[in-house]
């Protein structure tokens, strides 16, 4: 059964909030994201002294009545930066579980979304296995953006991914110009630190969110199962156990998902990159205002 997120109510509640950029991220001319450099808005910002080769039209003839030395206005500058979201395709992000995947497509779609009601520019990126797929090009303005959401929930999950490979091979990162999203499970033996690497390396703000199902979060399995890895269906190695689930396995199965997620914010820590774990049955506007305005990546 189709899970969608996505309808007018969704995006109408997300218009108050706003994407919340680093100030020494370089940019494109036009948007609404102030940075550390002097620009031609008309908001003042500063004085300087005038320096031969200084536009005169921009000297305050008002200070220069008052001390006879030339002083230049300064104002602020204002960026359109790129936002880049890269999705987790495999299978176990949604081929089993709809909902999970429908959820990732929607917290895909509300950042989307925040970046082109905020004048900057957005790319969806699928990852599957360990390519980039960039199915809808850089989108600019609402009209193409809920031309491409059409589209983006009919993703399909299947197969694995390599966040690594696929995110480092990528032809379009950008570099310094704004938000990289990384949207999965992580739940993955690829190498998903040489990605955040990477786009560090670009000098890209980087966010990491990690969804998970509730039975994911807090399993409630009792008796003998069958555990089937939905990755490696139809393949001859396919990893799937028959176990006897016990109290005592329950707990060591929290116990290594808190270490998981300790290891995954502890690194995001140390990239200065930001971090957000959600269950798939939260509020996507909460787990905005909430985790988001937390870790420092909304306003």
């Amino acid at each position: 059964m189709k899970v969608s997120y996505l309808n007018d109510a969704f995006f109408s509640r997300l218009e108050t909030l706003a994407l919340n950029l680093r100030a020494n991220l370089a940019g494109f001319f036009g948007g609404k994201h102030l940075v550390k450099t002097y620009g031609q808005t008309v908001e003042f910002a500063d004085y300087r002294e005038y320096m031969l080769g200084d536009d005169i039209r921009r000297i305050d003839w008002n200070l220069y009545s008052r001390f006879e030395k030339y002083f230049l206005k300064l104002f602020t500058d204002e960026r359109q930066m790129h936002v880049r979201l890269y999705l987790d395709c495999s299978a176990s992000m949604g081929k089993e579980a709809p909902r999970k995947g429908a959820y990732a497509i929607a917290f895909a779609a509300a950042l989307g979304f925040l970046a082109v009601h905020n004048m900057d520019k957005v790319s969806f990126k699928a990852i599957k296995g360990n390519v980039c797929e960039d199915p809808f090009g850089t989108i600019v303005g609402k009209t193409s953006f809920f031309r491409a959401m059409s589209q983006l929930e009919n993703t399909e999950f299947d197969g694995e991914a390599d966040l690594g490979a696929a995110i480092a091979n990528s032809p379009d990162a950008g570099t310094n110009d704004g938000l990289s999203v990384i949207i999965s499970d992580f739940m993955t033996e690829s190498d998903w630190k040489k990605a955040v690497d990477f786009l560090t390396y670009k000098k890209r703000q980087v966010l990491l969110i990690q969804v998970l199902t509730p039975d994911e979060n807090d399993p409630d399995y009792d008796g003998r199962i069958n555990l089937i890895d939905s990755e490696s269906l139809g393949m001859e190695d396919g990893r799937n156990m028959k176990l006897r689930i016990t109290r005592g396995m329950l707990h060591a199965y929290q116990e290594a998902l808190a270490d998981f997620r300790e290891d995954l914010r502890s690194f995001c820590n140390s990239r200065e990159a930001g971090f957000l774990s959600t269950v798939c049955d939260k509020s996507i506007e909460r787990e905005l205002f909430g985790g988001l305005l937390k870790a420092g990546v909304m306003s």
